[in-house]
């Protein structure tokens, strides 16, 4: 349990670089993950209501084939 070695040093220096590196890196990366984020939300809605319409659409076809049962 004693001092970090030459190679703990690096990988942390390493990682404080990619984090604080200059150009607003982590900004940049926090914006990009709102950006997932909405495009998830997003594509969820759309599966939702994709599944809502195709339930409409089940339901029209087995109302028909019940009609048609019914005239036989």
């Amino acid at each position: 349990m004693g001092a970090f070695s030459i190679w703990q040093w690096l990988i942390v220096l390493v990682v404080v670089m990619v984090l604080f590196g200059g150009g607003g890196k982590i900004p940049r990366l926090m914006g990009d993950v709102a950006k997932g984020i909405k495009s998830f939300k997003s594509n969820m809605k759309d599966e939702g209501e994709a599944a809502a319409e195709k339930k409409k659409i089940d339901e029209g076809l087995n109302v028909a084939r019940e009609d048609e049962t019914a005239k036989s």
